[in-house]
């Protein structure tokens, strides 16, 4: 009988499950989610699941990790400082798919090179412009990213360019047509610069997650969830870490159909940081066409279709004083909840809302701490933030003792974005505590933190709620309004054929609203969705009825909802997916697009067959290397043609090939 291990590192709680033989949880288990090292809080919670299953470390077959932290650090802007080398394109081109914003300041070279549609080279590479760009900044960035124009045509300048940063710098480089074999440089680029950003954070976490196994006496291969919900190998993971981002959701949307057995419905998985949402059509959830989209970026990342918000139970609260009556917005940021941040430095924290609400005026820092995570790279700050960031030492302070000038503030939110410095807040968590909902922390320090808001005057000059239990559940009611409006425009997303528009205006319209609040007048408007609801995520069980209710939809909250990332994280496959071109550059040639470069064929079928040869090959190999068994080819070929007088005309062809496998399990 096989005994398989599913782990989940969430924004607050690491999740933990023991499946036996694919059918039976035997055991779950939950820890708080350690920052500044999540290995440990890996390490906690499989401890925690075999004391309570009574089984042996040795007994484990198989180990499996779905991860939010390559999905969290694209929504809060962190990751490490990298640097771009983009080649045959023109400096305007960095406005394209958010490739700028993305690059957030960090240095790039745009130089002569690349090739054609058709795989020739246009220009020459720039290779002296690329060795005094890599002598330059070798040693202030964590990784390079290469991209090249039409290189999944012809890769060979991106591959000359990452030897040069081999050779040169020696840190991990993100070449772009290995992300993906489609066209659009700039995207392809973008995809690149996100992969390098996380090559560090990914590589420190599995290299930790590997010794906290081990040293509990784990010995079974390690596995980790991709974007489209499946195994890779861990050593797959770390060279190609953007595969993980929609790691943890993919995880639920697989868990979420073992646990129900839902075929049609919405998944909506609250978290610490975000909540993700996704369609079940026909039991199966479906890949996004256009790429995986977090926060702001749209990737070239092959991964579930999924909404990912930034709003879940470490939300920051921000409260809004202008107008007359106020009120508050939560996220997109994760913070610490106070009650949290209380149970490890209850003195500090205690001490400092006493004082600020000893205070006869609010503050604009109440409630607020910060601190630094320790063991994380500091690289390429600048002068204002090295100044920050030693002030801040290794202790908690409140912010407001921490910020010195207005000027600061820019600083301190860089240190932020890097995963450097951490901010406590007010969060849902909190109001959940004030609202006794939940008592895992300290409910006398939300409480107090909750008075300190609720004293903020708005517009009119009244006072933003009378006690914390009115600002809690103002708390609690914008997260479920917030929600609800998620769920809406993922369902107009959807039905975009039907309903045209903006989702996001669509959900707002006055319409849609009245429709939810039952109209009953001269007209009689109703609207609500209808599918269920399966809410999944440690707090889905606090929050998600007032949502199905405000939805007009059945809520489904399945037994082990709080550890259905972890769950996902085990019952899911190996898949290797991987496409390739033929095009036709001349009359009665037919060019194949190889990584080695092109070569050319006389007839269209010779050409295909070595394509799907080759891919064959390549996916069988791979979905060895990810640890799959029982291997299944699939092939699927796309021939594009073009009438031209009276005839058909070749234009191209794509072949795509999945090697599909269950996962292979060790001898216990």
């Amino acid at each position: 009988m096989a005994l398989v291990l599913g782990v989940d590192t969430g924004g607050t709680y690491t999740d933990a499950v023991l499946i036996r033989d694919e059918t039976e949880v035997i055991a779950t288990a939950k820890s708080l989610t350690t920052r500044a090292d999540l290995a440990i809080g890996i390490g906690k919670a499989v401890s925690s699941v075999l004391e309570g299953s009574g089984c042996q470390a040795a007994e484990i077959s198989m180990a499996s990790l779905s991860t939010t932290l390559a999905t969290n650090a694209l929504v809060e802007g962190q990751g490490g400082r990298v640097g771009l080398i983009y080649i045959g394109f023109r400096e305007r081109d960095l406005a394209a798919h958010g490739l700028r914003d993305a690059l957030n300041g960090d240095p790039y070279l745009v130089c002569e090179g690349g090739h054609d549609h058709a795989g020739a080279e246009a220009k020459p590479l720039d290779e002296a412009a690329i060795t005094a760009f890599l002598s330059a900044h070798q040693g202030g960035v964590s990784g390079f990213a290469v991209a090249a124009q039409f290189a999944t045509r012809n890769p060979a300048h991106e591959l000359r360019a990452a030897a040069l940063v081999s050779e040169i710098s020696g840190v991990p480089i993100s070449s772009s047509h290995q992300l993906s074999a489609r066209l659009n440089g700039p995207k392809r680029a973008l995809t690149a610069v996100l992969n390098a950003r996380l090559i560090g954070m990914i590589d420190r976490l599995i290299g930790r997650a590997e010794e906290q196994l081990t040293a509990l006496g784990v010995t079974a291969p390690l596995m980790v969830v991709r974007g489209d919900g499946a195994l890779i190998s861990a050593e797959q993971a770390r060279a190609r870490p953007i595969e993980t981002i929609l790691s943890g959701p993919a995880a639920s949307i697989v868990g979420a159909r073992w646990l129900t057995g839902a075929d049609r419905a919405l998944v909506s998985d609250i978290g610490g940081t975000t909540t993700d949402i996704a369609v079940l059509q026909n039991g199966k959830p479906t890949i996004d066409p256009a790429g995986a989209q977090v926060g702001p970026y749209r990737t070239m990342v092959e991964a579930v279709k999924m909404r990912t918000t930034g709003l879940g139970g470490d939300s920051d609260v921000r409260v809004l004083v202008e107008g007359l009556t106020g009120g508050i917005e939560l996220g997109p940021r994760r913070v610490v909840p106070i009650s949290l941040l209380a149970t490890e430095a209850a003195d500090m924290v205690h001490y400092t809302l006493d004082l600020q609400l000893r205070n006869a005026v609010p503050g604009d820092h109440d409630a607020r701490f910060v601190r630094a995570l320790s063991g994380q790279a500091h690289k390429g700050l600048a002068p204002r933030e090295e100044v920050l960031l030693e002030r801040i030492g290794s202790d908690v302070h409140p912010l407001g003792d921490i910020l010195r000038a207005r000027i600061e503030g820019s600083a301190l939110n860089r240190l932020i974005e890097r995963g450097i410095v951490q901010i406590a807040g007010i969060t849902p968590s909190d109001a959940s505590h004030v609202l006794g909902k939940t008592s895992d922390w300290d409910t006398v320090a939300a409480e107090k933190a909750l008075r300190l808001i609720a004293r903020k005057r708005t517009g009119s000059g009244n006072v933003l709620a009378p006690n914390a239990d009115v600002m809690a559940q103002m708390i609690v009611d914008q997260l479920t309004q917030q929600t609800v409006l998620a769920l809406l425009e993922t369902g107009f997303a959807e039905e975009a054929e039907t309903f045209g528009g903006s989702p996001k205006d669509l959900a707002r319209h006055a319409l849609m609203q009245r429709g939810l609040s039952q109209h009953r007048n001269l007209l009689r408007v109703d609207s609500g969705l209808n599918v269920p609801v399966v809410g999944l995520g440690a707090s889905a069980h606090s929050y998600y009825p007032a949502v199905g209710l405000a939805v007009g939809a059945e809520v489904i909250l399945p037994e082990h909802a709080n550890v259905a990332n972890a769950i996902g994280a085990v019952v899911g496959r190996v898949t290797m997916r991987r496409s390739g071109t033929v095009t036709t550059p001349g009359e009665g040639k037919y060019r194949v697009h190889l990584d080695e470069g092109p070569q050319d064929f006389t007839t269209q079928d010779d050409a295909i067959a070595l394509l799907e040869k080759i891919l064959r090959s390549q996916t069988r190999d791979q979905a060895v290397a990810a640890g799959a068994a029982d291997i299944q080819i699939t092939v699927e070929k796309e021939v594009r043609t073009a009438g031209v007088e009276a005839r058909e005309v070749f234009v191209e062809a794509v072949i795509t090939v999945s090697a599909t496998g269950r996962p292979r399990v060790a001898d216990a």
